[in-house]
């Protein structure tokens, strides 16, 4: 694979900046509770955090849509809030954050709450996580007002992403609905994949599993180079997608871009301090890239720093396109 230079990273990144992409799929609010432990509570065997300090981070989807936005592409997302002090909360974190007709993009169903994950952090590591969710999939006039927000917003993108956290907002009826409608647009489509909706996910471009969902997908448990390589040509040959890229953390990324040969793709970080959203970092860089017209293997070139940037960084992390170019700068 032919090595990519800082220019031309360079390059993509400034054409990422003329891109839009429309992200659809479970948003989300991560809250980070951050604290320090110095002793075991009297009630039980469980650690007292003492709390130092909160913040708020946007997840699931709406972390895709942080990532395109930090890479400087411009974003529109889809999703699906609660009638609640989260989804207020939460909707105006995106639009501050810069995201295009959030106001108008994001269905309220009052019979759902929104999705919250709770994170207490003490000594940089996780204590628990506590989830506020409905899982359960969206009930039709729902499922109604996200094809008509897709439909439209479609229109005006470079780039289509479906980022299922499998939280009840993708469901069969959508996908069946947009991703045909995306593909005669004649846009990239990219799918970050659950179990649930396997079957629906196509027409598409590329679809994005980890190793884990790769093998549970399949039905396979050879996680060797050669494994991931039958179970991307099993899932290709199932969704009759374009490509399939699988990423395997540590060891990087695998490519299987139509009948050619797969394509290995090494880590690229250095240190790894928090893999949380990772996946989120690495299909918003594929889809800004793709948008810019790279090649599949530039974007996974792309994809795969984006994610040793924020793998070594604590929380729901980003990677800005200043981050990302200069991550090149060491393997000239």
């Amino acid at each position: 694979m032919e090595q990519m230079t800082t220019q031309r990273a360079a390059q993509i990144a400034g054409r990422m900046c003329e891109r839009t992409v429309v992200v659809f799929g479970d948003v989300m609010l991560d809250e980070f509770v951050w604290g320090d432990v110095t002793r075991i509570s009297p009630e039980a065997p469980v650690p007292v955090v003492e709390i130092r300090r909160e913040s708020v981070r946007l997840g699931g989807a709406a972390n895709v849509l942080a990532n395109l936005l930090a890479l400087g592409a411009r974003a529109m997302i889809v999703g699906v809030l609660g009638n609640d002090r989260a989804g207020e909360r939460l909707r105006a974190t995106l639009e501050e954050a810069g995201a295009l007709h959030a106001g108008e993009s994001l269905v309220l169903d009052e019979e759902r709450p929104t999705t919250v994950k709770t994170r207490i952090i003490a000594h940089n590591q996780l204590v628990v996580r506590a989830d506020r969710e409905r899982r359960t999939p969206i009930e039709g006039g729902t499922e109604a007002r996200i094809i008509a927000a897709l439909r439209k917003l479609l229109r005006d993108a470079d780039a289509f992403v479906v980022s299922d956290y499998d939280k009840g907002a993708v469901t069969p009826r959508v996908l069946t609905d947009v991703l045909p409608f995306a593909r005669e647009l004649g846009i990239p489509v990219l799918i970050d994949p659950k179990i649930r909706n396997f079957d629906s996910y196509h027409p598409a471009t590329l679809v994005t599993p980890n190793h884990h969902e790769a093998l549970r997908l399949t039905g396979g448990e050879d996680d060797t180079d050669e494994g991931m390589a039958r179970a991307a040509r099993a899932i290709r040959q199932k969704l009759g997608c374009d490509s399939v890229l699988i990423t395997r953390g540590e060891h990087g990324m695998m490519l299987l871009e139509g009948d050619g040969e797969p394509v290995y793709v090494g880590t690229a970080a250095r240190e790894v301090y928090d893999v949380t959203g990772a996946g989120d970092t690495v299909i918003a860089t594929l889809a800004a890239s793709l948008a810019a017209g790279t090649t599949l293997v530039e974007a996974a070139t792309l994809a795969n720093h984006a994610a040793g940037i924020v793998v070594g960084k604590l929380g729901t992390a980003t990677a800005s396109a200043a981050e990302l170019v200069a991550s090149f700068r060491g393997e000239e």
